[in-house]
C-alpha cells in the first residue's frame, strides 16, 4: 500500500480575528511555514481566535512552534484564544508550555568574574604548571615510544625521517646561511673601531671565533628553526587534531608518536648541527670580510690567528649545543600541536606558543649551558 499523504503544516487568517490551523505539524512538514508565521498578526492588535481543529497530527516541534506563535501575539498585546484542538496535542501543546516557563524560570547562570590581582597570577600559575606537567609527561610517553623503537628497529620510519631532515634541514641552508653570514659581519664590525684604537686589529678573530663558534651559531640557528620548523610541527599537528586523523590513526591502530612525533625529533637532531656548523662557517667567513675591509687584516692571518684562539674543546661546545636545542624545538611543537582543541583559531594559537615557548626554552638552556661550561672550566 502507498503511504497516504500529509498536508504540510498550514495557517490561513480569512479575517483579521481568526486564524485556521491545519495539515501536519511535525518537524518534517513544517519546512514553508516560517512566512505564514511572520505574517500572523502584522500590524492588528485585535482579539483572534485560532481553530486548531484541522491540525492532523502534531509532535514536539510542532508544539513548540504553536507555543512560540502564541506567544508573540500575546507578547504584542493581541488576545489569543485557541480551540478546536485534538486532546492528544493539547496535552502536548500544554507539556511544552510548562517546560517553556520552567526554563524561563531558572536563573541564569553565573558568569564567573575575570580574576584581577593575586587570583589572576595565581591562575597563570596553576595553568602554567599545568602545562609544565602536561609536558612532561609528554616527553615521558617520547621516550617510552623511542625505547620500543630502538628494541625493535622495525618500527622506525625512515621515509619520515629523511623527509623532515630535507625539510628542516637542506631547505633551511639559504636563510641560516645568509642571517649567520650577516651576524659574522656585525659582530666583526662592531668590534673593529674597538680593537683599531689599541692597534689589536688581529684579534678580531679571536672575536668573531669565539662568539660565532660557542654562542651566536648554535643560538640563531636554534632560533631560526624554532620560527620555521617548530610552527610547522605545531600547525601540521594541529590541524590534523582539529580535523580527527588524529583520532583516526589510532582508530586503525597506528602510534601518533611513532609517525609525527619521533621521526621529527630524530630528523631535527640530525639537521640542527649540521645547520649549526653551516652556519659556523658562514659566521667566520662574514667576519673574514669585514675584518679585511675594516681593519686590514687578510685571509691568511685571519685563518692563523683562528687556529689559536678557538680551541677543539670550543667548537665542540657549540656543535653539542644543537642536539638539545632541536629536542627542545621539536617536542615542545609537537605537544602543543597536540594541545589542538576546536578549531583554526585554535590551531594559530597553539602555533604561536610552540615559538614563543621554543625560543624560551632554548634561550634558557643556552644560559645552562653557559653556567655549566663555566663551572667545569670548558
Amino acid at each position: 500500500m502507498k503511504p497516504v499523504p500529509v498536508a504540510p503544516a498550514a495557517i490561513d487568517q480569512p479575517t483579521p480575528q481568526n486564524l485556521a490551523l491545519s495539515g501536519s505539524w511535525t518537524a518534517r512538514s513544517m519546512g514553508g511555514i516560517e512566512h505564514q508565521l511572520a505574517a500572523v498578526g502584522a500590524g492588528s492588535s485585535a482579539p483572534l481566535v485560532a481553530d486548531g481543529a484541522r491540525i492532523e497530527v502534531m509532535d514536539t516541534a510542532g508544539a513548540w512552534v504553536l507555543h512560540q506563535l502564541l506567544l508573540r501575539l500575546r507578547n504584542e498585546g493581541t488576545v489569543v484564544t485557541l480551540r478546536g484542538l485534538r486532546p492528544e496535542n493539547a496535552r502536548l501543546l500544554e507539556v511544552v508550555a510548562q517546560h517553556v516557563a520552567s526554563q524561563a524560570d531558572q536563573p541564569a547562570p553565573d558568569v564567573d568574574p575575570v580574576p584581577t590581582g593575586l587570583a589572576g597570577i595565581g591562575h597563570s600559575a596553576e595553568a602554567a604548571f599545568e602545562q609544565f606537567m602536561a609536558l612532561l609527561a609528554f616527553v615521558g610517553e617520547s621516550a617510552l615510544a623511542f625505547a620500543q623503537c630502538i628494541r625493535q628497529p622495525a618500527r622506525l620510519r625512515w621515509r619520515p625521517i629523511l623527509f623532515n631532515i630535507r625539510l628542516a634541514g637542506f631547505d633551511a641552508l639559504p636563510i641560516v646561511g645568509l642571517l649567520s653570514f650577516l651576524l659574522g659581519i656585525v659582530v666583526a664590525y662592531q668590534g673593529a673601531d674597538q680593537l683599531r684604537q689599541y692597534g689589536a686589529n688581529i684579534f678580531v678573530a679571536d672575536l668573531v671565533g669565539l662568539s660565532m663558534l660557542r654562542e651566536f651559531a648554535p643560538l640563531i640557528t636554534a632560533i631560526i628553526i624554532a620560527g620555521r620548523s617548530g610552527s610547522a610541527y605545531a600547525a601540521q599537528i594541529g590541524t590534523m587534531a582539529v580535523t580527527e586523523e588524529i583520532d583516526a590513526m589510532r582508530t586503525i591502530g597506528i602510534a601518533p608518536l611513532e609517525l609525527l612525533v619521533l621521526p621529527k625529533i630524530i630528523a631535527l637532531m640530525i639537521a640542527l648541527p649540521l645547520l649549526t656548523v653551516f652556519a659556523d662557517v658562514l659566521g667566520v667567513f662574514g667576519g673574514m670580510i669585514m675584518a679585511r675591509a675594516q681593519l686590514g687584516v687578510s685571509f691568511g692571518e685571519f685563518l692563523d690567528r683562528l687556529a689559536k684562539a678557538v680551541s677543539i674543546t670550543s667548537y665542540v661546545v657549540g656543535i653539542g649545543k644543537a642536539p638539545v636545542f632541536a629536542a627542545i624545538i621539536a617536542v615542545v611543537g609537537c605537544f602543543q600541536g597536540f594541545r589542538t582543541k576546536g578549531g583554526a583559531d585554535s590551531v594559530g594559537r597553539q602555533t604561536t606558543r610552540s615559538v614563543v615557548q621554543s625560543i624560551f626554552l632554548v634561550i634558557v638552556a643556552d644560559a645552562l649551558f653557559s653556567i655549566a661550561f663555566s663551572v667545569l672550566d670548558l
